[in-house]
């Protein structure tokens, strides 16, 4: 991660950085969250996304749709069924100094229009480092009870949740539905005597209490979930048939009075001074709890005002957590290796002689590209951040969210005699194929194409990956058989594996090494079934650049269904006609996302491929938003000033009643919200006939619903 201050970064930089900053965070979701092996600690992820964000904040134009700040969670462990969240499971946006968290009470007050001076009550509690959990409870009855998994959809842990002391299975007085919601964890004691339990019987020791947790959580076997002293904290809820309570503190004093167990230590504040107070008294009695916490998480306490502030993509705006600083270890570099990804970019990775950071053994980490690694760009010049990285130096590692482990520093004083610096390679170790570096991009690309077999089989996996295609049966290790094998080298060859190699064909799947006839025909049954997809999962699927899951659900809910999102994009232009302006007036996507997607549609064989695909599919049409409100199904664009609500606001209710909000007027707008000061919309709206209200209309609009 560069040292440069935001303020200092040029586009250009910004630019060159943000790719590098979205793999590492995506590969630690992927460690964190679905394999519960974190290799770098809470800090160290929480300074990227932080490094994130902020340049995202600064250059909006270069965000991505399919960026980590868009995103919750990351993918469902296999051997599971799935639970989808009535209510979905958001994280939380993270402060990390006392000035972000004034600026979080600044920005709570400056949404909600309060005074400095108003009163603004928070709770503020231990953020237990464990594994999320929800609990449906139907008439005080446990009914099921889901991991949060990518924030949609959980696996379905009910039996072994039934096996936790801490979770009651019935419930006297409590609302007739009622899902609640809180951290799984493992106490420092327990965790302790569950490790030499495994040593004693010659099994493998766990890292720390957390993957003890998550992994024993996720058995297949209740009955090893139930041999593990597992522990449940309560803090908060999902659906529910009528309130708890009028406030944060008294609802979870309802939850404590129910039968669960929530943190003594959870306190209500009168603003920022009082929060940091609290937080002081926590972080001081952190190494005595007897549990891991990571931070403490503060939440407006009054619930009418938490639902005036509703929530972004995939965080609430009333909470944030304030997060415990970093651990730091030293260790020899061995050896660098270039990794291959999806996309053709060249990875380098750092393998590390393993070494213990906050409790996990760390033996990989980034190093973000060859810049990084020379300590200087393709010109020769000296670039900020860069440590002139070689094999045998001395680094220094630290983790940040318990994720992916980052090289900090390098000691140039234990350089071995004769380290040479690295030469990063021009040509595709993978494929042979020239590597090269675009004008502007600090990551060097693959030319192969489909010829890569790296990016074929990336690609590949990131078909059947849980957000697209999950197709139950194949995951990255038969993907990589079956191309190894030719069996498989587009997507398209997936629905035709029960053709060529079922029942009748002289090799079938069924007499390969590692199958048998129920799970081949499992298998060929899994595929059957995804044969019908949502449009957004399918877009997802393609693995085009800088189309992520957010930014496919973005296309899926403008154009509705396949038909129409491929005549669009086949007959959009990059940078001019109808089609390009339609599809930029989609908040949220800008020209880097819209010529990538262009781009990816008007390459011959990319395109026959999709369309070999698309040949086999049954694609679901998006579901439409809400139809009782007078703006559902209309495109609105606000401008000028709002004088009685923020613009964040106004959006959040507008699309709240199924209106789309554009960022910018088009022939499709159909309503503009004008507020004063109003400018060069209001005229292009009058000029295109569109409709123009002002605030107060909109009020009145709104008080209607």
């Amino acid at each position: 991660m560069s040292e440069t201050p935001i303020e200092n970064l040029t586009r250009a930089e910004a630019a060159t950085e943000l790719p590098d900053l979205i793999r590492q965070i995506e590969a630690a979701n992927t460690a964190y969250h679905t394999l519960d092996a974190p290799d770098i600690s809470d800090a160290e992820y929480d300074a990227l996304k932080r490094r994130l964000a902020a340049i995202e904040a600064r250059f909006p134009d270069l965000k991505s749709s399919d960026s980590p700040t868009e995103k919750v969670g990351a993918g469902l462990a296999e051997g599971f069924g799935k639970i989808r969240h009535e209510q979905r499971m958001m994280s939380l946006g993270n402060a990390f100094d006392p000035e972000e968290v004034s600026d979080f009470d600044q920005s709570i007050r400056k949404f909600l229009k309060l005074s400095d001076d108003a009163p603004l009550a928070y709770t503020a509690e231990p953020k237990i480092d464990g594994l999320s959990m929800s609990l449906r409870y139907e008439g005080g009855v446990l009914i099921y009870a889901a991991t949060r998994g990518d924030g949609e959809e959980g696996e379905n842990v009910t039996e072994n949740a039934r096996t936790i002391t801490d979770i009651p299975q019935r419930l006297e007085g409590a609302p007739e539905i009622l899902e609640v919601r809180g951290e799984v964890y493992m106490s420092h004691a327990d965790f302790a005597a569950l490790n030499a339990a495994q040593e004693a019987a010659g099994d493998k020791r766990f890292a720390n209490p957390r993957n003890a947790a998550a992994g024993s959580l996720r058995q297949l076997d209740p009955r090893v979930t139930a041999a593990r002293p597992l522990r449940f904290f309560a803090y908060s809820w999902g659906v529910l048939s009528e309130p708890l309570a009028a406030t944060q503190f008294d609802a979870v004093a309802r939850l404590r009075a129910l039968g669960f167990q929530t943190n003594d230590l959870m306190a209500r504040c009168d603003g920022p001074e009082d929060l940091l107070r609290h937080y002081r008294q926590i972080e001081a009695q952190r190494a005595t709890l007897g549990y891991d916490i990571d931070g403490v998480v503060y939440k407006v306490d009054d619930l009418a005002l938490q639902a005036r502030l509703g929530f972004r993509s995939t965080t609430p705006r009333w909470a944030i957590a304030h997060k415990f600083p970093a651990e730091l270890a030293w260790t020899r570099l061995e050896k660098i290796e270039i990794q291959v990804g999806r996309t053709g970019a060249l990875s380098p990775v750092a393998r590390l002689t393993p070494v213990t950071v906050g409790g996990v053994v760390v033996s990989n980490a980034t190093l973000h590209n060859e810049d990084y690694i020379a300590g200087r760009d393709s010109r020769g010049a000296e670039i900020r951040g860069g440590k002139d990285i070689r094999e045998g130096d001395w680094v220094q590692v630290y983790r940040a969210g318990d994720v992916i482990p980052k090289v900090a520093d390098v000691d140039l004083g234990r350089r071995p005699d004769g380290a040479q610096p690295f030469e990063f390679p021009h040509i595709c170790p993978e494929c042979g194929s020239e590597a090269i570096r675009e004008e502007g991009d600090s990551v060097r690309r693959c030319t192969g194409g489909l010829i890569c077999p790296a990016q074929a089989v990336e690609k590949l996996k990131h078909f059947v990956s849980r957000a697209a295609f999950d197709i139950e049966g194949l995951g990255a290790k038969q993907i990589e058989q079956f191309y190894k094998d030719g069996w498989v080298r587009e997507p398209a060859d997936i629905f035709t594996l029960e053709a060529r190699f079922g029942p009748g064909n002289l090799q079938q799947l069924k007499n390969r090494e590692g199958w048998g006839e129920k799970s081949a025909e499992n298998l060929f049954a899994a595929i059957r079934e995804r044969r019908r997809i949502p449009l957004a999962r399918l877009i997802f699927s393609l693995g085009i650049r800088h189309v992520g899951e957010a930014g496919a659900a973005l296309l899926a809910n403008h154009y509705l269904n396949w038909p129409a999102f491929e005549a669009a994009v086949t007959a959009a232009q990059i940078g001019e006609g109808p089609e390009w302006e339609d599809l930029l007036s989609i908040d949220g996507v800008g020209t880097t996302f819209a010529t990538s997607l262009i781009s990816a549609f008007h390459q011959p064989a990319e395109r026959a491929s999709i369309d070999r695909l698309v040949a086999y599919l049954d694609v679901q049409e998006a579901e439409p938003r809400a139809t009782d409100s007078p703006v559902a199904g209309l495109t609105l664009v606000f401008t000028g000033t709002l004088e009685k609500m923020t613009r964040a606001e106004a959006k959040a209710r507008a699309e709240a009643l199924g209106a789309k909000v554009a960022g910018s007027v088009s022939a499709k707008t159909d309503l503009l919200i004008a507020g004063s000061g109003a400018g060069s919309k209001a005229k292009k709206a009058a000029d295109l006939g569109i409709k123009v209200i002002d605030e107060d209309d909109w009020i009145a609009l709104l008080e209607g619903v």
